[in-house]
């Protein structure tokens, strides 16, 4: 019996050590972690191998965004299946699948379209493959526990990305790009292998019992359920229109996409930035990195330290502070203060981990994995597109600065946007335990 597998009582605030008591989150935890490291490994090289191609920043920008959009078409045409299939079958072969296009893009030397093309053609399976994690997860812990398990999540993949990034230019400049991709390639195989042999077999939509718990993990769970509803793209069509039709659960992720997408242009325009301000080489390396470190601490203290309620109580709050301090870009400010500046934005991207709980509870059990996929696939979209507009914006004379204001005040309107409609507390759960998957 694991401590986080029991109901979600009242204002119980669970610890991050209850939390990786949990071997099945332990597992998907620690396989994503270096999952994502391998992802950034693998995005930066391929960026450089297609600018040492080509010579043309433009497509090397193409190449570093262009995982990042179609995951949003893939997670509204197949997302259905993250419900359908059975979960370890996926993930397994959602890591060999990224593998398989790591190692391609190593060994054939194909044309930059080619490439392009095979990196798009993947990402439009990755929510399918991330909503079924998701979805274990929080079957995996309950009540705080799930929120805290986000959070530890937000902390390792911030620091998984910090370094990969440097995992990848240490990797290029020793390796060269192709063999950096291999070494990408080795590390998402890992990550198929382990979960393989160490996720329980489970059935689609099972949830509960321990690591051990045994089940039928084969085609046949999710393949003729999908035949019988008129085929998996009709099923996540319908499945995502009926998610985007309530009106808590659509509320709930747009107050997730919105500011992380202003602040993610924001933060696209910090290279430019500095370079208008004429900031010294290298300094806006240490710009960029103050974001995540806020993220990495707020994350911490408001998951660690913070009661459910609470954290709840929070979410405007938070979010406004996400924005606030992008408006002193107004001013143009120098290194110092701009660091301030940013790092003070990231402790507000916590504001997350008040909405889990909320979210969960809104979501129907057969719906999770896609709607799973739908949020993470959104804010990824979102995130690339941000960038472009506030791009645009600096080009049509506001500058950097100013542009970056914009998009903090675009933030706070979100918040009280959000204040609007937010409840201070979601209700308390109920003392009696949940009822079994089977019931349902």
């Amino acid at each position: 019996m694991t401590p986080t597998a029991g109901p979600a009582q009242g204002d119980h605030r669970a610890t991050y050590r209850e939390v990786l008591a949990e071997p099945r989150f332990r597992l998907l935890f620690s396989t994503r972690t270096v999952a994502i490291t391998a992802d950034a490994l693998r995005i930066t090289t391929f960026s450089v191998l297609v600018f040492s191609s080509t010579g043309s920043a433009l497509l090397s920008a193409v190449a570093f965004g262009i995982g990042f959009i179609p995951q949003l078409f893939g997670s509204l045409l197949l997302g259905s299946l993250a419900d359908r299939l059975p979960p370890r079958a996926l993930i397994t072969g959602g890591y060999a699948l990224t593998c398989a296009t790591a190692l391609l893009l190593a060994v054939v030397r194909m044309p930059v379209a080619a490439g392009l093309g095979v990196v798009a053609l993947v990402s439009l399976a990755t929510p399918v493959f991330h909503g079924a994690s998701s979805r274990l997860v929080a079957q995996s812990l309950k009540g705080d526990a799930y929120v805290l398990g986000r959070s530890l999540s937000n902390i390792a993949s911030a620091g998984a990305q910090v370094f990969g990034l440097a995992l990848g230019g240490a990797a290029v400049a020793a390796l060269g790009p192709r063999r950096a991709l291999a070494v990408s390639a080795v590390l998402y195989l890992g990550c198929a292998l382990a979960v393989r042999l160490r996720l329980p077999r489970l059935r689609a939509g099972e949830t509960g019992g321990t690591p051990g718990s045994t089940g039928c993990d084969n085609g046949a769970d999710g393949g003729g359920d999908s035949g019988a509803d008129g085929g998996a793209v009709r099923a996540s069509l319908r499945g995502a229109g009926l998610l985007l039709r309530d009106r808590t659960v659509r509320r709930l992720m747009v107050a997730q996409w919105l500011p992380v997408a202003f602040v993610a242009g924001a933060e696209g325009l910090i290279v430019a930035y500095a370079g208008e301000r004429g900031f010294a080489p290298g300094r806006y390396a240490v710009l960029m990195g103050c974001l995540p470190v806020g993220m990495l601490v707020g994350d911490l203290l408001v998951g660690r330290f913070l009661r459910p309620r609470n954290r709840e109580r929070l979410v405007v709050p938070l979010v406004a502070l996400a924005g606030l301090p992008l408006l002193g870009f107004a001013a143009e400010p120098g290194v110092g203060v701009s660091s301030c500046l940013l790092l003070l934005s990231g402790l507000g991207y916590a504001y997350g981990l008040g909405l889990q709980r909320p979210f969960l509870d809104a979501l129907p059990e057969d719906g999770q994995g896609q709607a799973f996929g739908l949020i993470g696939s959104g804010s990824m979209t979102l995130q690339g597109v941000g960038p472009v507009c506030l791009g645009a914006v600096a080009a049509a004379g506001t500058g950097t600065g100013g542009a970056i204001a914009l998009a903090g005040g675009a933030v706070v309107l979100t918040a009280g946007w959000i204040r609007t409609w937010h409840p201070r507390t979601s209700p308390a759960p109920s003392p009696v335990p949940s009822p079994s998957p089977a019931a349902h």
